[in-house]
Parts: C-alpha cells; sequence; structure tokens
C-alpha cells in the first residue's frame, strides 16, 4: 500500500514537471513567435522606409533631371547676346584703315572718264547720271569734236547734240543741262569753269556730286564724291547708315582729314565697281574683308568669288579709252570697236 502510494506521489510529481516543461515550452515557443513577429514588423518597417527612401530618391532625381532639362531648354531657347556696339572711335580707326588698305589695293584709283580740262570733266560728268562711265567715255570724243569749248556748245542745235549723246540715255535732258551750263559759263564766267563749289552748284544740271568730281579733279580741291557705289560701301561698312547723299558726304568728311577725300571717293568707288558689287559682291576675294561688318552678304567660295571681279581685277579693260599711264588694265574700245 505504501508502495502503491509513493507511486502515485512519483506520478503526480512526473505529470507536474511534465506539465511545468509544457509550460515552460509554451512560454519559450509564445516569446519565440513573439520575437519573431516583432523581427518580421521590424522587417516591414524596414522594407517600408527603404521604399519610401527609394521613391523620395526617384523623386529627387526625377525633379532634379526635370529641373536640369527645363535649364538645358532655356539655355537653348535663350537668345544670344548682342555683339558689342562699336564705338565711334573704334568705327573711325576701321575706316582709316579700309583707306589704308584700298590705298595699296589701287595705288591707281583716278576718275574714270576721259577728260582733257575742266570743261570736259564738268560735261562728262553730267553725261554720267544713269548709265556708265565707259558709255560716256564713248560717246564724249565726237561731242567735243564739235563742241571744244563753252561757246561752241551753247550755240549748239539741240537736236544734232541729242543725237550725238543718244548712247548716254536721257538725252533730251541731258542737252538741255549742257546748253544751260555752256550759256552760264559763256555768259556769267567768261567762257571758263569756276572753281569753287559754291558756282558751280548754280550751273544747270550740276549738284554736288558733279561739282565736287569737277573740284577734286581739275582743281585740286578736295571733295567727296558720293555716287551709287560710294554710298552702298559707307553702309555696308557701317560708317553711316544715312541714305541722302548730302548727309553722307558731311558724316564721311568728318571721318577723314581733308587730304584724304579726293582720293578716298576715287579708291571707294574702284572698290565698288570691281569687287563690292550692288546684286553680288565677291566676299571671298575681297582683300579687306576681315574689315568688313557685311562680310557674307555675297559669294564667300574664294573660287566663285574670283569670277565675279571686273574690269583690270577680272583682266577685262577699264571704263577709260585713254587711261593714266600707271593703269595696269587695258584700254576701252572705241564706241562700235566691241
Amino acid at each position: 500500500m505504501k508502495a502503491a502510494k509513493a507511486a502515485k506521489s512519483a506520478t503526480k510529481a512526473k505529470a507536474a514537471t511534465t506539465g511545468k516543461s509544457a509550460t515552460k515550452a509554451e512560454s519559450a515557443t509564445t516569446a519565440k513567435a513573439a520575437t519573431t513577429a516583432k523581427a518580421a514588423t521590424k522587417a516591414k518597417a524596414a522594407t517600408k522606409a527603404k521604399a519610401a527612401t527609394t521613391a523620395a530618391s526617384g523623386t529627387k532625381s526625377g525633379a532634379a533631371a526635370t529641373t536640369a532639362k527645363g535649364a538645358t531648354t532655356a539655355k537653348a531657347a535663350a537668345p544670344r547676346k548682342a555683339p558689342k556696339a562699336e564705338s565711334h572711335l573704334a568705327m573711325v580707326r576701321r575706316a582709316r584703315r579700309i583707306n589704308r588698305e584700298l590705298a595699296e589695293i589701287y595705288p591707281y584709283a583716278h576718275p574714270e572718264l576721259d577728260f582733257r580740262n575742266p570743261f570736259e570733266l564738268l560735261v562728262a560728268t553730267v553725261l554720267s547720271a544713269q548709265t556708265t562711265d565707259l558709255r560716256v567715255n564713248q560717246t564724249t570724243p565726237a561731242l567735243f569734236v564739235a563742241y571744244p569749248t563753252p561757246e561752241d556748245m551753247a550755240a549748239a542745235v539741240p537736236e544734232e547734240m541729242e543725237e550725238i549723246i543718244r548712247p548716254t540715255g536721257f538725252f533730251r535732258a541731258k542737252t538741255k543741262s549742257l546748253l544751260g551750263l555752256s550759256a552760264a559759263l559763256r555768259d556769267e564766267f567768261g567762257g571758263e569753269v569756276p572753281g569753287r563749289l559754291e558756282d558751280l552748284v548754280k550751273l544747270p544740271g550740276v549738284g554736288r556730286k558733279t561739282a565736287n568730281v569737277v573740284l577734286g579733279n581739275a582743281f585740286g580741291v578736295p571733295g567727296i564724291t558720293v555716287d551709287t557705289h560710294f554710298g552702298r560701301l559707307v553702309r555696308r561698312w557701317k560708317w553711316t547708315d544715312e541714305e541722302d547723299p548730302v548727309k553722307v558726304e558731311a558724316v564721311v568728311a568728318g571721318i577723314f582729314p581733308k587730304s584724304e577725300w579726293t582720293m578716298l571717293s576715287h579708291r571707294v568707288v574702284f572698290h565698288g565697281r570691281r569687287i563690292c558689287h550692288a546684286r553680288k559682291p565677291a566676299c571671298g576675294a575681297c582683300p579687306i574683308a576681315p574689315l568688313c561688318p557685311s562680310y557674307g552678304e555675297g559669294e564667300t567660295d574664294p573660287e566663285k568669288a574670283r569670277k565675279l571681279l571686273k574690269y583690270e581685277m577680272g583682266g577685262y579693260p577699264g571704263q577709260r579709252l585713254s587711261p593714266p599711264a600707271d593703269y595696269p588694265g587695258k584700254p576701252a574700245p572705241a564706241l562700235g570697236a566691241g
């Protein structure tokens, strides 16, 4: 009986121990599960945090990329800065350098009208309006044989003079001017061409351009001749933007010393006729291209540009039938000779 009791007590003790162990195991399992759950929660939170960080980084990167792209687009769209305006002093220096360069290119520059005295130059210059100097030079020999003096020309029969000067165009208006200026020379100046601007511009058909041609080349009085070539080139070179010849003359006169006026006129006109043409300038063959703000208006290819050169620059005759001795080109042919 004692033994049975002891066995029963042992069984209870074992059961208690087993229950206690089970409780401990359950507690351990619960604790482990809690730890695992906690770790999973932390891992999930970390994953969310990482995802949020990645998203934020992506947003920042995207925003930065968009900003950079926008900046690039804005930079590309922004207009270029205008070139710095040239000061008046810089323009004057450039203009005078152009004149020096032209003096080296055209050391033989001269009036391109044939004449032997002031009267012939005056008449030839009046005839040169709206035509070429070549056509005038081909016409005046016969005219001066018929009317060698102002007195002879003043007494001419209008229809006969018209027939002689017909090749120059506008022959009726030009005949009227020649008859009028010849009569004025005969009656008011003793048959002599006056050597003052204020007297010359009073003659029929004579303006400042014609007067300056006569003064500069027949009397040695400095003058600036603003013809179509001269006006075109000084505007291309940005010496002035004036269109009126009198205003152009005044502006250019302020840039150069008086001693340069006459030869400057010849050099600029020579360059305008030979290289810097009205419709298609030969930019690629122009010796003063580095000084020209309008470079590129014409042909820039050197080979193509060289084919555009005229008169002696292109190997052809000039405009004078009787050119100066130092002229490098060929004399022009007489009327009807070619």
